[in-house]
């Protein structure tokens, strides 16, 4: 059924059958999604299944709140800012608790990358919209920046809130409304995140939360005639099926997509920490981040000893319970991804690949979950399928190369350009690889990712920007309007 008049009692829990919509807890959908642990392949929950009518009403929430919101003060917007970040830091255990279930990623990742940064972004968010002109003169004309209006977020499975939270801070912090939609393969968190918007007194129907697959929801957001622009992080296929559906009606959007992206050790390059940094890149999140780096070029004169550093820091890395605050690398989402990344492997295999570690499904001993064991492939080359194609799971692949130009021409030689690294024992010749890289980030010698840098790639890893004031910037719209020149309108003499 759609959405329904019906709420919850005022100060009652959260049934698992609601959505938040104008600040209420509202039944409404046709069925369930079950949320299932990947560690366990045990139920964790069900949500409802969401409809186009139920999009439809949170939109109209969203909609409806849009001209208070933007209107208020961008100081007291940035008060509501700070009240969500202060009660999601409350709840900062229970919420990284959460994710490590549903999306499987290692506790101390949840507790950091997961939870600790959307709480930082929060208030990174509310300090620029401090800083930020949202007016300014040109001249004779008065150029305004105004919030572009409802915005659909649709967040995806491995960052759940942190990837939700880049797009639902920057909105808010511009002064648009929110309706956020989580992946249905990992989306309790952001019915928690509802519970803590309306401990936070966010004014009823700035965040708007609903549960649904992509097909439906999603797509009913994409195409719904109120929404002035859509911000999605997943897959290239979900990207250019939204901008698709968006384009129909001139929408906005925003798409943070997939990669394929390259570490590129210069012949020069120190390589145990170069290469012990490419793997901890690879690995992190169990290999499941569009920005792994998951390429590693590696000079042919330096091919043996790399192998045995990539192989030794593999063999490092401790499979397990994401609960486990040993744990590095946690399980896949579902058997189908896993499956996914075990054809990958078996087709670099096929292709001439040599397998230097690791393998298909899970390590030994492992009887439960959706584990894949860590893996360096070696002697891949650039056209291979697996160096192509985006795994999404713990795979490194060693591809060797005879000159500079060869592997920079490897590295752009990919439908795909999102993120990328150069190592180098010199940061003067590393830049100007870097430069040279058609990439939307690089990391010179193992520099961390500046998160008040514009996040996002080129070519099918996306379009637009987020993070620091680029993400509130690219949900505003500027508006000029010309005064009058100084001495007054002058009347044109008639001919």
């Amino acid at each position: 059924m759609s959405a329904s008049a019906e709420t919850h009692r005022q100060g009652a829990s959260r049934e698992r059958d609601s959505f938040y919509i104008g600040g209420a807890w509202i039944s409404g959908g046709d069925g369930e999604l079950a949320v299932i642990d990947p560690a366990r392949e045990e139920l964790i929950d069900t949500v409802p299944a969401g409809t186009a009518a139920d999009a439809d009403a949170a939109v109209s929430a969203a909609r409806e709140a849009f001209p208070d919101w933007a209107s208020t003060p961008p100081l007291r917007r940035a008060q509501h800012l700070r009240a969500l970040a202060d009660r999601l830091e409350a709840r900062a255990e229970e919420m990284a608790r959460l994710i490590a279930r549903e999306a499987g990623s290692p506790i101390a990742l949840c507790r950091g990358h997961q939870v600790a940064f959307p709480i930082w972004f929060l208030r990174d968010q509310a300090g620029w919209i401090e800083r930020l002109a949202f007016e300014e003169r040109v001249d004779h004309s008065l150029v305004v920046r105004e919030p572009i209006g409802v915005v659909a977020a649709i967040a995806p499975w491995n960052f759940p809130l942190l990837l939700g939270m880049n797009k639902t801070a920057a909105a808010l912090a511009a002064g648009c409304t929110v309706v956020l939609k989580p992946s249905e393969l990992a989306p309790l968190h952001a019915l928690l995140l509802a519970e803590i918007a309306e401990e936070a007194e966010l004014p009823p129907g700035v965040l708007n939360v609903l549960t649904g697959s992509g097909p439906v929801v999603g797509e009913a957001l994409a195409t719904h005639p109120q929404v002035a622009m859509v911000s999605l992080t997943g897959s290239t296929a979900a990207g250019r099926r939204v901008a698709e559906l968006a384009a129909a009606s001139i929408k906005r959007v925003s798409l943070e997509l997939g990669g394929k992206s390259v570490s590129l050790l210069l012949d020069d390059a120190g390589l145990q920490d170069a290469v012990a940094a490419t793997v901890s890149q690879c690995f992190w999140n169990s290999g499941q981040s569009c920005m792994a780096w998951s390429r590693l070029l590696v000079p042919c004169t330096s091919y043996e000893q790399v192998a045995a550093i990539a192989v030794e820091e593999a063999g490092a890395r401790r499979v397990g319970d994401p609960l486990d605050p040993r744990t590095e690398i946690g399980p896949m989402i579902s058997r189908e991804h896993q499956q996914r990344v075990g054809s990958l492997i078996e087709s670099g295999l096929g292709e001439g690949a040599e397998l230097l570690c690791g393998g298909l499904g899970p390590p030994g001993g492992v009887e439960a979950g959706y584990f894949q064991q860590p893996t360096v492939l070696g002697l891949v080359r650039a056209q291979m399928k697996v160096a192509r194609e985006e795994i999404f799971g713990p795979v490194l692949c060693l591809i060797p190369y005879a000159s500079e130009e060869e592997a920079v021409a490897i590295a752009n030689d990919s439908r795909f350009g999102l993120h990328g690294a150069v190592f180098s024992s010199s940061d003067e010749r590393a830049v100007a690889v870097a430069r040279r890289l058609d990439t939307g980030m690089v990391d010179v010698n193992g520099a961390s990712l500046n998160p008040q840098a514009p996040f996002g790639g080129r070519k099918e890893s996306g379009i637009g920007r987020e993070l620091g004031r680029w993400g509130i910037e690219g949900c505003l719209e500027p508006k000029s309007i010309q005064l009058p020149e100084q001495g007054g309108h002058q009347e044109t003499e008639a001919k």
